[in-house]
Formats: structure tokens, sequence, C-alpha cells
């Protein structure tokens, strides 16, 4: 019968076809507008780019420029009032609710278009079709979705359409921002929702990504699986795609006891791993040791203190500040851990310029750190003196 469609589907067919459906468009988002044309992580077969330009016309009506200059000037001004879609000052309600109304009155911004929106298509196709009829690829796959599966293909149609703004510019803007777990402390407050980014593609991974913008891969950790890097290998291996960049990795060499230029480098290189390895290694074990000291009643100080002292000063309020004081004022050995974490990240911040000056610095801290008389720090101080930018031959 006509309301059924041509392809006459059973209705878990239909669910399947659909899930299909929008993870094309998923894939589209996260490989071609997100790590190939907002930040240049890899290079993809012009076909390959031109498919996605126009199944994302069809499904989302989003315009390559459009999407990539907002998403440039969200890592450029994340967690500000220029941010297009920061919860922090829009709130997380609007975000999840208005996710895509607020990409909407962004584009129409020109001063973003302008200065984030440079290096993106500007083709015959692009300016006489996508840009000048925006809901037409939108119509179109509608009545292409009705005459496939019948009345229902209005609900598979529905479904395309919801599932970038509810996902992508809903969840990932909104709850990768304010919920889930973070491997880096990066400046922003970034989250990883999930270590299975299956989803969204590995948008899940959404810290990975603020940490390291410019990674064609967003898992970091063995645990964690990136969907949206295993459709990049498969692209690869057909010679459609090619990797530009990928988070760097953090060698060590064993028995290393020296500091020079190449452990300096390598520090700076891998900067955010070595915090994590600094909250886990240094931070972690003396708040456990601190805490089985502690009196009963400066026990409650202690809840959640590993993340608090391991935190973004810049992510931190007022009663987080007050509360890390007080924990410090009862540890000295925590106050050690922490001053010295602060003066560690600083000295990347004041001399990544000048190599010199800054393997002086690491040589100063290390030698601050090996006197502290904390074991923990002590071992951690050794074991900077390990990384190398070249791995183990």
């Amino acid at each position: 019968m006509w309301y059924n469609g041509f392809l006459d589907l059973p209705l878990w067919q239909l669910i399947v076809v659909t899930l299909v459906l929008t993870h094309i468009t998923i894939v589209s988002v996260t490989v071609y507008l997100h790590r190939y044309s907002a930040h240049r992580a890899l290079d993809l077969h012009p076909a390959l780019q031109h498919f996605f330009r126009f199944w994302l016309w069809m499904t989302t009506g989003m315009n390559t420029r459009e999407w990539t200059a907002i998403h440039r000037k969200h890592h450029a001004k994340c967690e500000t009032a220029d941010d297009p879609h920061s919860p922090v000052y829009k709130g997380l309600g609007t975000v999840l609710r208005r996710g895509a109304e607020l990409y909407r009155e962004e584009a129409k911004n020109e001063d973003t278009l302008r200065i984030y929106g440079k290096n993106c298509p500007e083709d015959w196709i692009e300016r006489n079709l996508y840009s000048r009829f925006p809901l037409g690829g939108i119509a179109l796959m509608v009545l292409i979705d009705v005459a496939l599966f019948g009345a229902l293909g209005l609900t598979v149609w529905a479904v395309q359409m919801a599932w970038i703004p509810v996902w992508a510019a809903g969840v990932i803007n909104g709850l990768g921002h304010a919920v889930g777990y973070r491997n880096f402390e990066c400046r922003d407050a970034a989250t990883n929702l999930v270590p299975w980014g299956i989803l969204i593609g590995g948008e899940e991974l959404h810290n990975n990504h603020h940490t390291y913008p410019n990674s064609a891969k967003l898992s970091v950790k063995k645990w964690e699986f990136d969907m949206g890097w295993a459709w990049i290998k498969l692209f690869s291996f057909l010679r459609l795609a090619k990797v530009a960049r990928v988070a760097p990795i953090a060698h060590r060499v064993e028995g290393k006891g020296s500091l020079d230029m190449d452990t300096a480098m390598a520090i700076l290189n891998n900067r955010f791993q070595i915090m994590a390895q600094y909250r886990k290694l240094v931070i972690g074990p003396l708040v456990k040791q601190e805490l089985a000291k502690a009196d009963e009643s400066v026990r409650h100080l202690f809840r959640r203190a590993k993340r608090l002292l391991s935190r973004e000063t810049s992510l931190l309020e007022e009663s987080h500040h007050a509360r890390i004081q007080r924990l410090l004022e009862h540890s000295q050995a925590l106050q050690v851990i922490y001053e010295k974490r602060l003066a560690l990240q600083q000295i990347w911040a004041k001399t990544s310029a000048n190599g010199h000056d800054m393997l002086a610095a690491i040589k100063q801290w290390v030698q601050e750190a090996e006197a502290s008389g904390i074991q923990s720090l002590r071992e951690f101080a050794e074991q900077l003196k390990t990384y190398s930018l070249r791995p183990a031959v």
C-alpha cells in the first residue's frame, strides 16, 4: 500500500534504518564539520567532503562556514560572555533546550563569520544551492523519506531533524560542560560524558577534545572508544582521509636521571598529561594519607579534596577557594604539594617561549620537590626527569 512506502519495511527494520541514517549525520558532523573543517586535524578526499556537505544539507540545513565559525569562536571564547553556547553564562537549561537556536542566532553575526569562518567552501554549488536554499535539502529529505517509508517516513524525518539539535547542540554543548569526568584540567569546564563515544560519534569525549582540540582522535585512555576515530581509520585505509594531527604521547625513558632540553620540551608538550599524573601520584595518595591522620572535626574538609586540589583554578568558585584554604591550614604537607602544583603550571605559562628559561625553572622546581621531604612529591620529581620527546629505542 502507498502508505507503507516503496520499501514497505516492518517496524523493527524501520528503526534500524533510522539509526543508520542518523549515524551518517553524526559521522558527517564529527568527521567533516568538526575534525576536518573547524580544526583541520585531518584531510579528506574532495569526493568525501562533498558527500558530507550534501548529506548535511539534506539532514540539517547547516552551512559549513557558519558551523565552523561558530565552533572556532566557541573554542576561542570558551566559558566567557562571548561564547556562543556556554552553559556557564547562558544557563544549562537554555543550552539544552535551545542549543540549535543559539547556533542560528550566532550565524547572523557577520563578525563571527568573517573572523572565524576562513577556508570554508565558497564554490558554485555552495553559493547557488546549499547557502542559497538552506531549507531545500530538508524539503527534499522529507519527500524521500515519505516515498521510501510511507506515512511513518514523517517520523523518520522528524527523528533525523531532531538528532543534531538534541544530541550535539544540546547535550554536548550543555552537559558536556557541566557533568561527567575530566581526564585533564584544561582551562574550561569541558567534561567527558562517558568513555564510550558511540552514540554521538566520539563527541562524548569533550574534555579530551578541549584539551587537544587539533587532534583527529578524541579518545586518550586505553579504555575509551571514539567511533569517529574508527571511521577516520576506515577512510584512511580507503585513501579517503589522511590524519594530520593527534594528541601527543608522553614518552618516558626508564633510567633517565638528568634534566635536559629534550626533557623540558617533552614536559611542555605533555603538560596536561603530566598534571594528570601529578593528581594521581601526588595529590591522591597524600590526601588519603592526611585523611587517615585527620581529627574527626576536620574530616569533612577532605570530601572531594583530591578533585579540588587538582582543579583548574579559573574554574573554582569562591566557596571552593575558601574550603581549600581551610584544608591547607590543617595540613602543611597538602599546602606544600598544592603550592608546588601551581608553581609547576606557572613554569610553562611564563617561560614556554624560552626553552632555556623553562629548563632552568624545571630544574629549580625538581630540586625544591626533592628537598620537600614528601615521598610522593620526590618520586614525581624523579619521574619528570624521564620524559622525552622520543620513545626509548
